[in-house]
Formats: structure tokens, sequence, C-alpha cells
């Protein structure tokens, strides 16, 4: 995928060839369907989704797995964008940039033209309207509230570490551990008691710790 940004206008660029043929969202949905299943059959989901056309082609591959009287609701959420690398990408010049984000860290560096300050300030104000929406039940249609009604939220890599490091408050070291999710990936947050969200329900320890998770990070997901 990055190689086919090159050069070009990254809300525009499409998923590519290769990412259509292997069908990872239509998967990714089966799987998110499946799973949701298990809770018994009262259930709504609600999309959010970054409005580049790469995820909203990923969106309309993956909600095809869900019959439309599942279906709350769907928005597109500029929050929800990617991280710009500049206006136009050179190969080179992206490579170069990137060894030096890795050597200068990659919560702080800045690309030329692009911006990571924005991101973060977004994902707290996307975090802040989504606990907002999720207490006044805003995913239910009136008359129609389902508490069992799931949030999936459709957006790029780099966005989503920085999402969850704004939900579970971690620090910035422990951000800069946090491994990229591969194409078709998911990472699940599950609500328990006292409303508390917790990753271990639906991966291991071994699996948040290839994320990049550390024991401190691990305890506070238990319930």
């Amino acid at each position: 995928m990055k190689d086919a940004m090159v050069g070009g206008y990254d809300p525009k660029i499409a998923l590519t060839d290769k990412g259509k043929a292997e069908a990872e969202a239509e998967a990714c949905g089966r799987r998110i369907k499946e799973m949701i299943e298990k809770d018994g059959d009262d259930w709504k989901v609600y999309f959010y989704v970054s409005p580049y056309r790469r995820t909203i082609e990923t969106l309309q591959q993956l909600g095809p797995a869900f019959e439309r009287k599942r279906i709350s609701g769907m928005i597109k959420e500029p929050r929800l964008r990617e991280q710009d690398f500049g206006n136009f990408q050179d190969r080179e010049r992206m490579r170069v940039e990137k060894t030096m984000r890795t050597l200068y860290g990659r919560f702080f560096y800045r690309f030329p033209n692009g911006e990571l300050q924005l991101i973060i300030e977004n994902e707290t104000g996307f975090r802040e309207t989504l606990r907002a929406a999720i207490d006044n039940g805003r995913f239910q249609p009136p008359g129609d509230r389902n508490q069992n009604t799931n949030v999936v939220i459709v957006s790029h890599g780099l966005t989503l570490r920085v999402f969850l490091m704004r939900w579970y408050k971690w620090t910035i070291e422990q951000f800069e551990r946090l491994n990229n999710l591969g194409n078709g990936d998911m990472i699940v947050m599950e609500k328990g008691y006292g409303g508390r969200y917790s990753l271990l329900v639906h991966h291991t320890e071994e699996e948040l710790r290839e994320f990049g998770l550390t024991n401190e990070m691990l305890i506070d997901q238990e319930w």
C-alpha cells in the first residue's frame, strides 16, 4: 500500500488490487460477526469510518457480512483520518524520513508538511465524542434502545494506536512500543462491569505482548 501512495494524493488512494484480491476486509467482517454472535441474537453494529477512499472501500468489503437489520448506522468521521506524510511523497525521501523517525521517536517526529499533533488532538476529541455517544445511547434509534450495540472503527494504523493511547492514558514511552496492525487485522475492546473496557477479553496476553503491551499495561487491562 505504501508504494502505491508514493507520489499520490493520500486521501484519494484506493485499495490496491492485491488488497482487494486477498479479501482481507471480507474475512475481517466475518470474524467480527462471529465474535458478536456469541453474545446472543439481540445485537446491532454501528460503523465509524475514516473518510479516506481506501478505508471506505474497506468498509464496503467488510459491511456485507452484516444483515441490514443489524446495522444501526454509519458515519464518516474526519478525526479518524491518517497522519499526513507530506502533500506528495517521494520514495527515497520517504525512506530517509522514516529512518529518521525511528531514530528520533515516532511520537515526536514531524514529517515535512505532515502532522502528528493534529492526530493526537483529533483522537482525544474523538474519544470524548465516542464516550458521550455510548453513555447517551446515540447508536440506538428512539424507542429501539439496544444495550448490545457494537461499535466498529475502520481507520489507519497510526490513528488507531493514538486512539488506544488516549483511551487508556498510555505514556509516550508505552505508545512508542506499539506495533502497527496488519491489513485486515483488528483489536477488540470489550466493556465489563463498572464500565471499563479491556483488551484481554478477545486477545491473549501473548497477542497483546506482540502488539507491544508491557506487563504494567497488561495488568491495567484486568477487570
